[in-house]
């Protein structure tokens, strides 16, 4: 059973952070979905991503081309996961579910912290998914790295 992770955004935007969070993930070998919930803002995303320095290059494309099973990383709006992903980082408030971050290796949901309504939906986002007997950690910016601020274990 997986777990999921909640990574409050306090000192960089999305565009810097999910680069890194998205470069261990392929590290642990894991193919992973990016859901948004509008196609213009992955649109956005995907842009931002190919503008990062060549060194730092993440393998990715939008959902509905017609290479997204061969895609490590696939930027969706959809459940649906054809490149096979076993991580699932949910951004712009997209929902994940009990049964996704149980089957899966991770559940990311990474929020901006200064977003009030990103944080409520975050937290009703951890609340469903502890409620439901989901492990769940909290990471949080702190001094340029990520810190752990609390842990919730199965019951």
């Amino acid at each position: 059973m997986g777990a999921a992770y909640f990574y409050q955004l306090t000192e960089t935007p999305l565009e810097a952070a999910l680069p890194q969070l998205l470069a261990r993930a392929l590290g642990a070998g894991w193919r992973i979905a990016v859901r948004g919930q509008s196609v213009a803002f992955l649109e956005g995303l995907d842009q931002r991503l190919w503008l990062g320095p060549e060194e730092g290059f993440l393998p990715h494309g939008i959902a509905g081309g017609a290479h997204d099973a061969e895609q490590p990383v696939l930027l969706t709006t959809s459940q649906e996961a054809p490149n096979g992903a076993v991580c699932v980082m949910a951004v712009e408030a997209a929902d994940v579910t009990a049964d996704e971050a149980k089957a899966l290796e991770r559940v990311c949901v990474i929020f901006d912290g200064a977003d009030q309504a990103a944080l409520d939906h975050a937290r009703g986002q951890w609340k469903a998914l502890t409620d439901a007997g989901c492990e769940a950690q909290y990471w949080a910016q702190d001094g340029g790295r990520w810190v752990k601020k609390a842990e919730k274990t199965a019951s």
